[in-house]
């Protein structure tokens, strides 16, 4: 009969409105929730006939829940290092178990990117799940073929301390191109490859205290550059030039103190000699120049530390970007030199393509880790879970794992959280629409129960 028809119908209002009451009030309460994506209530009617002009008969409604994850929530800047979201498609990777992916591993994806490091530096979410990242190689660089049993929690704290052995050296200086000949250029005494002919060997006297110094030549001008080795100590190096004739000067390199390095002349710490030549411009001259100066020099340093390839930038041929030789004085412009001494680790910063770099004291950054991001054929269609994340299910497709930025996949946005995508104001509209729909469906049952007991005193 079409009344308990239509009494089934009035339940399956107030089932179906109360349902959508539910997703509202979820999505009320999450309107501060980092990378919540906001739930629909789509209604559609129960047929229990599909046929037939002489008869009706009710079936009702029903609630279905449609999930808008794809939608980008509004991005919101962050006073935290680990504070990420994604500009554009995709999602992070997160495990609810501290270790690398395994068999035993419980993968989910999210967009709630309000990571921090917790007591062992791993970074996690405010729901507990670890952000997983892909290791990089000694280059800095990622896998070319992302695979899910690649990827690693991403620990900001591994890396205690580092240095950085000098590898490049850059010198700009002017030699006076009017200096007089030393007595040494003009008398033929001067020699880079003995002590007591060679400005190293000047040197070294002068550092041992010995005043006036008996061996070597006294340099017409010479500068002193920082540099580094591999285990962070520091070493001077100098470089010395004496006036030989119009437009060549003698160059050599030596280290100091003279006992941090193996020498060809012992107790100097020569690394290396030879001769720099320059246009009657005054610009410098590569190809009458010592191949020695150009090349990488070899350092063997003493008290343990690996061997340095030093390569020293004079300039550009025929161009007064480095050394030159005009009238004016001696004088050095600039040197600068890379590698750094021991250093703590002090920070971690993320960049847009998801690469995680530790930062040290002493002004290194080390590339550890880079995030990758999933992403779905239907995003609207995972499952969701606890903690604001998702899993994959038949509707959303098998995971993509891309690097941020390439395939389609969106970039990393440091330093900024995604908002919730709820819109309190069409919420409260929902709300007051459901409340007055779910009003109307008791008046059914209502009006229904009121026509039955008239239909039940008819036996009367």
């Amino acid at each position: 009969m079409s009344l308990f028809a239509s009494l089934a119908s009035g339940v399956s209002g107030l089932n179906a409105f109360s349902s959508a009451l539910g997703m509202i009030s979820d999505n009320i309460a999450n309107l501060n929730t980092v990378g919540y994506k906001e739930t629909r209530a789509n209604f559609s009617t129960l047929v229990t006939e599909t046929g037939g002009v002489a008869s009706y008969s009710p079936g009702g409604v029903q609630a279905l829940p449609q999930s808008l994850i794809s939608r980008q929530g509004l991005l919101q800047s962050s006073t935290s290092a680990t504070d990420l979201s994604i500009d554009g498609a995709g999602f992070f990777i997160v495990s609810s178990r501290g270790e690398a992916v395994n068999q035993n591993s419980e993968i989910s994806f999210t967009r709630a990117g309000s990571f921090t490091p917790n007591a062992d530096g791993f970074l996690k979410n405010t729901a507990g799940l670890f952000l997983m990242g892909v290791p990089l190689d000694a280059t800095g660089e990622a896998p070319s073929d992302l695979v899910l049993t690649q990827l690693q929690p991403i620990n900001v704290s591994n890396l205690t301390s580092t240095a950085e052995a000098t590898t490049n050296i850059s010198v700009r200086a002017n030699l006076q191109s009017s200096q007089p000949l030393n007595a040494a250029i003009v008398g033929a005494t001067y020699t880079s490859a003995t002590v007591a002919g060679s400005m190293a060997g000047y040197a070294a006297d002068v550092a041992a205290g010995i005043i006036p110094p008996v061996n070597g030549v006294k340099s017409d001008f010479q500068t002193n550059i920082q540099i580094f080795d591999s285990q962070g100590q520091v070493h001077t190096v100098t470089v010395a030039a004496l006036r030989q004739s119009d437009n060549l000067w003698n160059i050599e390199i030596f280290v100091d103190p003279p006992g941090g390095v193996t020498s060809a002349l012992a107790g100097t710490g020569q690394i290396a000699s030879g001769q720099i030549a320059f246009n009657g411009d005054s610009t410098i001259d590569l190809a009458n120049t010592s191949a020695a100066l150009l090349n990488p020099i070899n350092v063997a340093w003493t008290g343990g530390a690996d061997a340095s390839s030093l390569t020293f930038d004079l300039g550009t041929d025929g161009l007064s970007d480095g050394i030159t030789q005009f009238a004016g004085a001696s004088t050095i412009i600039s040197s600068s030199a890379n590698g750094a001494t021991f250093g703590n680790v002090i920070g971690v910063s993320i960049d847009k393509n998801g690469v995680v770099s530790a930062l040290f004291s002493n002004g290194l950054a080390k590339k550890v880790s880079q995030i990758p991001l999933s992403t779905f054929q239907n995003p609207n269609g995972l499952t969701r879970r606890q903690g604001n994340s998702y899993t994959t299910s038949d509707q959303s497709g098998s995971l993509n794992l891309k690097l941020a930025g390439i395939g389609g996949a969106g970039f990393l946005a440091p330093q900024t959280l995604e908002a919730s995508t709820v819109d309190l104001a069409n919420e409260f509209t929902k709300l007051i629409t459901i409340q007055r729909a779910f009003s109307a469906s008791t008046k059914i049952i209502t009006t229904a129960d009121e026509m039955l007991n008239e239909l039940n005193s008819i036996k009367r």
